[in-house]
């Protein structure tokens, strides 16, 4: 669990965390339209797949227009070591790669609910729209962690899928404690906290 430290230490870096912001939500998108042409799940399954992509770039459009709003340019940035060390925890063959895969989104997505709503909470006294931004991403991604749940039982048995679910968050909890803190949404821990 991210403690509310970590919000705190954010406030000077929000312009940086707004373009990152962008850069993650496209990121879901393009990995939510690959999953489309990857997981052999039923018609209703990947409807809700492609539900989550539109709305992931729904927010990718959302962010750039808050970025022209103050001022902040939207511009290359390195990625964050985080998804990167996640993956390392993947399974090498397939299916168990899929559906490690698959778990991983839910992981990102379920850390990303939290952080948003930490930094919600952490600016709604001194920057309401960006309060109010975050906020608005909370419940979307409350929503996203599930469906990438349902997804890899569609590829192995609800079992299995729940015990690589607690193998990968116990990986993920590991990666957190390692990275620094930084101006990012998945860092580490400020070393106040």
């Amino acid at each position: 669990m991210t403690p509310s430290a970590w919000a705190l230490a954010q406030a000077p870096h929000r312009d940086e965390l707004l373009v990152e912001q962008a850069h993650l939500e496209k990121k879901a998108a393009a990995a939510a339209m690959q999953f489309l042409f990857r997981v052999p799940a039923p018609a209703a399954a990947l409807r809700g797949l492609s539900a989550l992509a539109r709305e992931e770039l729904a927010h990718f459009e959302r962010t750039l227009r808050l970025l022209d709003r103050r001022g902040v340019p939207f511009g290359p940035q390195a990625p964050a070591p985080y998804a990167e060390r996640l993956k390392q925890g993947c399974a090498r063959t397939m299916p168990e790669r899929l559906v490690d895969e698959l778990l991983v989104a839910a992981v990102i997505e379920a850390r990303s609910h939290e952080r948003m709503q930490l930094l919600a909470d952490a600016r709604r006294a001194d920057d309401v729209e960006l309060a109010d931004f975050y906020a608005d991403l909370v419940g979307a991604e409350a929503r996203h962690a599930p469906i990438y749940v349902e997804l890899a039982a569609h590829v192995l048995p609800t079992d299995a899928v729940a015990a690589r679910h607690t193998a990968l968050l116990a990986h993920e909890a590991a990666v957190l404690r390692a990275l620094p803190f930084a101006p990012r949404l998945h860092s580490g821990a400020p070393a106040e906290a």
